[in-house]
């Protein structure tokens, strides 16, 4: 599996533009340049879907996905002044910026009609978190990837369904934790069919299966978010 590297960007909606133009400069090269980097996606706010059952609004102003073959390179990668300027210092950044940083195993499920999973190729992502914590984060974690994949694959027109696992490991720079206990997405060709599929009786069973968690009390993030690849 992949280990990716999640730097993610909180702040006000309206200071989102004049965010990711300073991303866009001196610390996506720092990004581009981490040592061991494998893959680099970034993820932005995109329109509203209409999901029948929730609305958490726009999401971070940015997250950054940076991928590694293993633990140990992602961990060396954020150790770097590279990372820390981009991620800790953010010089010269415009507007005020919450950041944190969770690291994650990547780990991709076929959808239906499929033998082995697709490349990731698709622009739109709903981006799903689970925030700890669980009475039993072992058993949630488990019961959510035996159960819950298999479902998501049944979206019309989707083309990928990844996880998110949590691993042990030393964070090297001081950033706030994340505390993401389960991370999902969903990926599609356009706005309009994530849209499509989020109203369709798929979702209605996902929620269905939702109801049979075990029980957690930390947040449920969903967010629609459009994905570029910048390495990779």
């Amino acid at each position: 599996m992949t280990h990716v590297l999640f730097t993610i960007y909180d702040g006000a909606e309206a200071d989102g533009e004049a965010f990711r133009a300073w991303l866009n400069g001196a610390p996506l090269d720092a990004f581009k340049a981490l040592p061991g980097l494998q893959s680099l996606d970034l993820y932005v706010p995109a329109e509203p879907i209409g999901d029948p059952y929730l609305d958490d609004g726009a999401g971070p102003m940015a997250t950054m996905m940076a991928g590694f073959a293993s633990l140990a390179d992602a961990e060396a990668a954020s150790a770097t002044d590279g990372y820390r300027m981009a991620a800790v210092d953010r010089t010269g950044c415009p507007v005020a910026a919450e950041v944190s940083q969770e690291m994650m195993e990547m780990a991709f499920y076929p959808v239906e009609g499929e033998d082995a999973p697709s490349p990731l190729t698709a622009p739109i992502s709903y981006v799903v978190r689970y925030h700890r914590p669980a009475e039993d984060e072992a058993a949630f974690v488990s019961h959510y990837v035996a159960q819950h994949p298999p479902l998501l694959g049944e979206f019309p027109e989707i083309r990928n369904v990844m996880c998110y696992l949590p691993v042990g490991w030393t964070d090297q720079c001081g950033l706030p934790a994340a505390d993401y206990m389960l991370g999902n997405e969903v990926v599609f060709d356009t706005l309009e069919a994530l849209g499509a599929s989020i109203k369709s009786d798929v979702r209605h069973k996902l929620r269905d299966d939702f109801n049979t968690f075990p029980p957690f009390t930390g947040q449920n993030t969903h967010y629609p978010m459009r994905r570029t690849r910048l390495v990779g």
